[in-house]
């Protein structure tokens, strides 16, 4: 019965997502009705996480139905927080996107399966104890990411940036199997937990094999994260996507990639790690440099965002440098600020998707010229995402950019703070431009102005409020969670990596 318990997150994911395929052929069940269905799934797998996370003691490692699964699936407080966070990502993105989705025809109850189908695959892939089986949750999300992408069949560029991903991220595929190959020449197994005990009995003979399939694994994920030179793509893919679909590429799929790679590379690859570290610097200062670059010359809001997102990547990417010398407080600093950049991006990016749904006209920066008298709610809400993602003070952003860059200092990598800290004011540059547009440019001309109407301005007004409170909370009311709070969660997790 614990066992069912265990897993019981997934269940109700994946059965909402049979569900509702089988639902979308009743051309009666409207998009609102698919889009409560939905949200009713995604609440019993968070509280049934919730239960998972709250019993028995602080930290838990558990293998459900070994038996049946021999060890695939991995039930910890690790696989609990990232779970949380993108079952939390999938309810905001629901909510914030469904007036984008009712304003746009194209849509149908079949969206919202593949939208399960994809969280399934995310959720899957944070409680992977295997590579295989790690590939094919990956898939899984990867394929259904794919469609919705290029749902809206009538929009060229949405059919052309599916296309494109679908191409290229086939090929990382194909990295991560060759990858999965090579290590089990190297160990005998893809068992995570199993590969590091087994490549330090081998070290002297299969060390080479070890490192070839270790690399083309980590080729894969700078793929997914869009880490440099694998970045290309993303510009082109999510501004293609669908709004609400590119706010949960950027801040949900980001997150669940983070959660397998950290639970591999902290576990089994301690022996190879410093193999990475003197390519990884430079990934990371290209990655940092090559996105400011990007983000700086961009017209378009939606685009500035994306290029924006490969900042974030290559500051994410600089903790991780830090993990052989610091443990513990480098890996906790990567999942505190996943969630810091989790709650920024999607914020941000589901503002626009909620007022693009409604106005047409909002693309570029000129666009937003005196946007803050025509829309002032929500002018305010964006500029505290804008510095958050550029890592103000008083904000969660600049608590998650705190710790990483003075782990990199602690563990002898100033070279990366410092470029982080310039990547960091030179995103002022391209973060604090749509504020002034917004507050200090006169108005573009607009008619017809809707009013707000639906859940996501609430929403939106909410994730705002937790950004601030993640930056500011815990000095005002000492005993409600705040950063404190996701700092210990955070460390809990990386304790659990280490049960059994």
């Amino acid at each position: 019965m614990q066992d069912f318990i265990y897993i019981l997150p997934l269940f109700f994911v994946g059965v909402g997502a049979i569900a509702l395929m089988i639902l979308s052929t009743f051309k009666t069940i409207t998009i609102k009705q698919g889009a409560i269905a939905t949200m009713l799934f995604l609440l019993f797998a968070f509280f049934a996480n919730g239960y998972n996370l709250n019993s028995g003691d602080d930290v838990y490692s558990a293998y459900p139905f070994v038996d049946t699964f021999s060890a695939m699936l991995i039930v910890d407080t690790f696989s609990g927080y990232f779970s949380t966070v993108l079952i939390l990502g999938a309810i905001l993105t629901i909510l914030i996107g469904l007036h984008y989705f009712e304003r746009h025809k194209e849509f149908t109850t079949e969206f919202f399966s593949l939208f399960l189908f994809s969280v399934f695959g995310m959720m899957l892939l944070v409680h992977s104890n295997e590579l295989i089986t790690a590939f094919v949750s990956l898939e899984i999300a990867s394929l259904s990411l794919y469609v919705m992408i290029g749902f809206e069949k009538v929009i060229d560029k949405r059919v052309e940036a599916s296309y494109r991903y679908l191409v290229l991220g086939s090929l990382a595929g194909v990295f991560f199997l060759l990858g999965s190959s090579f290590v089990y020449a190297a160990t005998q197994t893809t068992t995570i937990g199993i590969i590091g005990n087994m490549a330090i009995n081998t070290v002297d003979t299969n060390t080479p094999l070890l490192i070839i399939g270790g690399t083309m694994i980590f080729i894969t994920f700078l793929f997914k994260i869009a880490a440099f030179p694998f970045q290309n793509w993303a510009l082109d893919v999510y501004d293609g996507a669908p709004l609400p679909v590119t706010a949960y590429m950027a801040a949900t799929f980001k997150a669940a990639i983070f959660g397998f790679i950290l639970r591999l590379v902290i576990v089994d690859f301690d022996l190879i790690r410093d193999f990475w570290d003197d390519a990884l610097v430079y990934v990371i200062i290209l990655t940092l440099a090559y996105g400011s670059f990007l983000a700086i010359i961009q017209k378009s809001l939606k685009r500035m965002l994306v290029a924006s997102s490969i900042v974030h990547t290559g500051y994410l990417l600089i903790a991780f440098t830090s993990i052989s010398i610091l443990g513990e407080s480098a890996a906790s600093s990567i999942i505190f600020y996943l969630v810091a950049y989790f709650l920024s991006a999607l914020g941000a990016f589901g503002l626009i998707a909620y007022i693009s749904s409604d106005d047409q006209l909002r693309i570029t920066y000129d666009d937003f010229r005196g946007f803050a008298k025509i829309r002032p709610y929500m002018a305010a809400m964006l500029s505290i995402f804008m510095l958050s993602l550029a890592g103000i003070p008083s904000t969660i952003g600049f608590i998650g950019k705190f710790y990483i860059f003075t782990g990199a200092i602690e563990s002898d990598n100033t070279i990366l703070a410092v470029v982080g800290i310039i990547a960091t004011f030179i995103s002022v540059y391209y973060y604090f431009k749509l504020i002034a547009v917004m507050y200090f440019y006169r108005s573009a001309e607009m008619t017809n102005v809707p009013p707000l109407k639906g859940v996501a301005p609430l929403v939106i007004g909410v994730i705002a409020l937790a950004i601030v409170w993640g930056g500011v909370g815990n000095t005002l009311i000492v005993y409600f969670p705040g950063v404190d709070f996701l700092i210990d969660m955070a460390k809990l997790s990386y304790e659990s990596l280490f049960i059994g």
